[in-house]
């Protein structure tokens, strides 16, 4: 029965392994778009329906293509802090961040503060060119060469709206402009971009804008450096770092504790009075993030009985960019003592522990902590 098993369980193994990490019933995988379909959908830029289909051929909303056109260059953390006002979305609508995130990048325009954004209007495919052009820094041309450019392929140039020739005609320049394989000889800018076309024109765009990014999303993606407490066996990859588990980092209470006078289970507040950086001084927490944890084990020192105990077991932080995540720690408070005190402490018992708002604390990581080094969102 094992021997029957074996060959079954590794042709399983096999299949698992090879099989796609998501695969939707209507995008076989000879389907044009099905490459970038299937990319972009493992890395959350885009989402299938409920029922698990795609639907390749169905169109896609403004405020939807702002959201993806967002969460592909990795900005969806981003902090806007002078938003436009549009008559027809509030912050309560659901992609409000979105659309304002987009406008902060220059990926779509806003000719007067009130004007109207349209979300719930399908994108074209015009408008979905131009904002991937616009993630770029390209060279200039001409109205004029743009439609040479494109009347070497396209038939359909002379009946293109004025505002989508250059965006098209860079496009073209750049491989980046995505046609349906049964019109390759049409644009087609005013028709509304079907899904597929949506992941096709993404997927060029992430490609390009990591090449040559505009001037904010390149500061954006840039990774940022500082000065501050270099955590030594922090690491970086690609645009990521990692405090590891067992990393140190210092940190200062907000208040002042004592094993005489706090409680097990006590809420405390720390913060980072400083940055923590990787040893090429990327910036991993920015100063003034603050730390909450509980304590873990307060134990009064008494006479002749026992050493005071204090021991902090942190387990949330809060950016400076009003981000809580998981930060995993623990800090068990010591003295330094000299082989005289050592020897006092070890017969006659009684050593009380207190620390002071100024004084620092340093804390032992339990779990390792993976930071964007361009925005420091930490990932969970």
């Amino acid at each position: 029965m094992k021997d029957f098993l074996k060959p079954v369980l590794m042709g399983l193994t096999a299949l698992f392994i090879t099989m796609p990490a998501f695969a939707y019933p209507d995008v076989s995988d000879d389907y044009w778009a099905a490459p970038q379909i299937n990319l972009l959908t493992e890395q959350g830029v885009i989402v299938g329906y409920p029922d698990g289909t795609f639907k390749p051929d169905e169109n896609v909303t403004r405020a939807e293509f702002a959201s993806m056109a967002v969460k592909a260059l990795g900005q969806e953390h981003t902090t806007v802090a002078q938003p436009v006002n549009f008559t027809d979305i509030t912050p309560e609508y659901w992609a409000y961040d979105a659309i304002q995130k987009a406008l902060y990048f220059e990926l779509v325009s806003c000719s007067d503060e009130g004007d109207v954004f349209r979300p719930d209007d399908t994108v074209t495919r015009g408008e979905a060119l131009t904002v991937a052009v616009n993630t770029l820094t390209t060279e200039q041309i001409s109205l004029e060469k743009a439609k040479e450019i494109l009347s070497k392929k396209y038939t359909d140039v002379l009946v293109i709206p004025e505002e989508f020739i250059l965006p098209s005609g860079k496009a073209e320049i750049l491989s980046m402009l995505v046609v349906m394989p049964s019109a390759t000889d049409k644009i087609d800018a005013e028709r509304p971009a079907t899904r597929a076309e949506v992941a096709g024109i993404l997927f060029n765009m992430m490609e390009q804008a990591k090449l040559n990014p505009n001037a904010k999303l390149a500061e954006a993606m840039r990774k940022k450096t500082g000065e501050g407490y270099v955590v030594k066996d922090a690491t970086v990859e690609g645009s990521f770092g990692i405090i590891p588990e067992g990393a140190i980092v210092p940190v200062k209470l907000s208040n002042y504790a004592s094993s005489q006078s706090s409680e097990s289970g006590e809420v405390y507040v720390a913060s980072a009075r400083q940055n923590f950086v990787t040893p090429e001084k990327y910036i991993l927490v920015r100063k003034g993030a603050n730390l909450k944890g509980q304590f873990l084990d307060v134990r009064k020192g008494k006479w002749f009985v026992r050493n005071g105990k204090l021991v902090f077991d942190n387990s949330l932080i809060t950016t400076t960019d009003d981000q809580t995540a998981e930060f995993s720690g623990v800090c068990e408070i010591t003295k330094e003592r000299n082989w005289f005190m050592k020897f006092v402490r070890n017969v006659f018992k009684g050593e009380k522990l207190d620390v002071s708002p100024e004084d620092e604390i340093y804390m032992k990581l339990l779990k390792p902590v993976k930071v964007d080094l361009t925005n420091g969102w930490i990932m969970e």
